[in-house]
């Protein structure tokens, strides 16, 4: 059997998708690139905004319009809060409510008249998300890959539909995230650490850890592979982590994406954000001033029902305070079945108001990013390469054109170390006498 893969979504999604496609592979199936050679397309839903479901219902119905043999299986985070809405599509054979893989190697195997799939042992429990069940080798076509060390959310931001689908928080226990990150390390020279709330690892394990003393750990027992953190909060980076991250010859790469989504007390408490404007404020410079080079990005959502005039000044004051060097900035999508869906009705913001504060905001955060790069102009800088080798990523998290580089094609993947050249709108490294010595450069203010 023939199987394709699209994934919408975030990187747990995409770590989600490579489990899916090992597990469908040891049971005989057979990835195909493209959806048109494929007997089922397994599309991996995300819920994050409306956008993001609707992506999915349209990708779907493409599906079954340009490759009608091709059959449709739907899972993912919008799968388990609208599988109704999905079975009712004539464009969809069968639905997985959540991201098990398990599961959608059941639907698969099921699917008429193909040659079923084997089944390597019993099935139960499909209604819960298992971690750490069957470890992952690889993910497929990629430089870099997913350690997921944790699913699911404790917190209730009004605004997310993401906890919804993914249930209460699950950490994988520590010794099978280090065997795992083995595993990958053999075929990825960086590491990602991801889940759908990290900053909460090991709260539910006996006896609890952290997200630190796991970071620490992969530092010291995967030797050879830079590790980099996924989306944490801000009050959820502990020293320990500011330590390991400061370290100028440590392999935590110095980047941090931590949400911030309002530079505003009143929204943040609308949100049901736990944090307040000065104590992200105040992390955010104590750990930028710890760490030279930096890549600092953050989400921010604009329009969120109820924010003035004044609210969005104060979250563009905070933007243009802190050293960020990227933002994602969303105008607020009302999600079903949360509680910011019922402010909507009373206090909306016009969605032209929050489309415009976007712009702003990503205009801004456009300008920092323009100043941040040309800063690291001239310094040292290590990176992963991709696809074909002609982009790399840095440790601080820019995309440059690589330069000057000859790999034998059999080379296993690896950083590279150079020096950044060139400017803002064209920066890139060259590796034609690759350093010899880890080391990061001062960074300039932006």
């Amino acid at each position: 059997m023939r199987v394709h893969y699209h994934t919408f979504g975030c990187k747990a999604n995409q770590y989600d998708t490579e489990r899916m496609r090992q597990e469908l592979e040891a049971r005989g199936a057979t990835t195909v690139s493209a959806w048109a050679d494929a007997d089922v397309c397994v599309v991996n839903t995300c819920t994050v905004t409306n956008q993001a479901d609707a992506e999915a219902r349209r990708f779907a119905r493409r599906v079954r319009r340009e490759s009608p043999g091709t059959l449709v299986v739907v899972a993912g985070c919008s799968a388990a809060l609208r599988a109704s809405g999905y079975r009712a599509m004539e464009e969809v054979h069968a639905v997985v409510p959540g991201h098990d893989p398990v599961a959608v190697a059941l639907e698969v195997s099921r699917v008429p008249p193909l040659v079923q799939l084997g089944l390597r042992g019993p099935l139960d429990r499909l209604d819960t998300e298992p971690i750490g069940a069957e470890l992952l080798h690889h993910r497929r076509g990629a430089t870099r890959g997913w350690l997921k060390v944790q699913d699911g959310c404790d917190r209730q931001c009004a605004f997310c539909a993401t906890r919804l689908a993914r249930g209460a928080s699950r950490s994988r226990d520590p010794g099978e995230v280090v065997a795992e990150a083995r595993l990958l390390a053999r075929s990825h020279p960086e590491l990602v650490i991801t889940g759908i709330h990290i900053g909460h690892y090991g709260r539910d394990l006996s006896p609890p850890w952290t997200l630190s003393r796991l970071v620490a750990r992969l530092l010291e027992a995967v030797p050879g592979v830079r590790l980099r953190l996924g989306s944490v909060e801000a009050t959820e980076v502990d020293d320990l982590l500011v330590d390991l991250l400061a370290d100028p010859d440590g392999r935590l790469a110095p980047h941090l994406h931590m949400p911030l989504q309002s530079g505003a007390d009143p929204v943040l408490r609308r949100m049901r954000r736990w944090h307040t404007r000065e104590a992200y404020r105040r992390r955010a410079l104590d750990i930028a001033e710890r760490i030279p080079v930096l890549g600092l990005g953050a989400d921010v959502i604009t329009g969120f029902p109820g924010e003035t005039e004044q609210d969005h000044a104060a979250t563009a004051a905070l933007v243009d305070e802190l050293p960020y060097t990227y933002l994602h900035v969303f105008p607020f999508s009302p999600r079903e079945g949360t509680p910011a869906a019922r402010l909507q009705g009373s206090d909306p913001v016009p969605q032209r108001v929050a489309a415009e504060r976007s712009r702003e905001l990503r205009e801004r955060a456009q300008a920092k990013a323009e100043r941040y790069r040309a800063s690291r102009a001239g310094g040292p800088a290590e990176v992963a390469l991709e696809g074909s080798g002609e982009v790399g990523l840095t440790e601080d998290y820019l995309r440059v054109a690589a330069r000057g580089i000859a790999r034998p094609a059999a080379d296993r993947p690896r950083l590279h170390r150079g020096i950044l050249r060139g400017g803002s709108d064209h920066l890139y490294i060259d590796l034609s006498h690759e350093e010899g010595e880890r080391g990061r450069s001062g960074r300039a203010s932006v």
